[in-house]
């Protein structure tokens, strides 16, 4: 699709085995693949369907706006990096 945007995809696995990947910027748009692979091809078909859906229907685009910060679940960041919440 022309003109794509970058959108952060939250990737994890899933109770059933396969991997479950989320558009946290577009409510509701989650796929899932056996693989990491599949799973981030199918929801970059699913945001290309999900944008085009919403411009077919003259509704505004969300825009991405997820920072990332990296960390573990001690909350402890590596050196020289903090977040700011």
């Amino acid at each position: 699709m022309q003109g794509r945007q970058m959108r952060a995809v939250v990737l994890y696995p899933g109770e059933d085995g396969y991997w479950v990947a989320e558009c946290p910027s577009l409510p509701g748009c989650v796929s899932q693949g056996k693989t990491k692979d599949q799973a981030l091809r199918n929801i970059r078909e699913a945001i290309d369907c999900y944008v085009h859906a919403l411009q077919e229907d003259n509704l505004p685009v969300p825009e991405e706006k997820l920072e990332v910060a990296a960390g573990n679940a001690t909350g402890h960041y590596p050196p020289g990096r903090s977040v700011g919440w």
